[in-house]
């Protein structure tokens, strides 16, 4: 249970240096691979949850 709210702590900490960055320098190719940056950080932390709970 820690180890899952350790996860989204860090993906929270993730998202929103990103979205400072990305509100600092609105540029459309970096907001680009910053979505792409959280979608596969938000996928590996469903990946991991969904296999630890099989």
């Amino acid at each position: 249970m820690m180890d899952r709210l350790m996860a989204l702590l860090a993906l929270v900490v993730l998202a929103g240096f990103l979205g400072i960055l990305a509100w600092k320098v609105p540029r459309v190719d970096l907001i680009a691979i910053i979505g792409i940056t959280l979608a596969l950080a938000l996928w590996d932390f469903l990946g991991h949850a969904r296999r630890r709970s099989r």
